[in-house]
């Protein structure tokens, strides 16, 4: 067994799947907090990232800047962009070895 901490990419592409990665992130840390967990959504899960706050997880979420653009929307504190299409992103970060869950 191994004792480096997990590496969690759980990807968010509507309101409902952010609500899940949400408590997924917490119910995760809540278990193994040396557990890394990256939010990342796109599409829907971006204007329900900005409408809704969540205080565990905003700090762990980053927003596609594609969609902030078509959106014409605004990053809030603490969430997180990007800095290229989510889809680029979540190809890169699993080359490194995060685990992707589709939420």
């Amino acid at each position: 067994m191994t004792t480096d901490a997990l590496k969690i990419l759980l990807h968010a592409t509507d309101a409902e799947g952010l609500q899940r990665a949400r408590m997924n992130a917490v119910n995760a840390l809540r278990a193994e907090p040396a557990t890394q967990i990256r939010i990342i959504t796109n599409a829907g899960g971006v204007a329900a990232a900005l409408d809704a706050a969540h205080e565990a997880t905003d700090g762990l979420t980053w927003l596609c800047p594609n969609t902030l653009q078509n959106l014409q929307r605004e990053l809030r504190a603490p969430l997180q962009k990007l800095d290229g299409p989510a889809v680029l992103a979540l190809a890169r970060l699993q080359t490194q070895g995060w685990v992707y869950l589709r939420s």
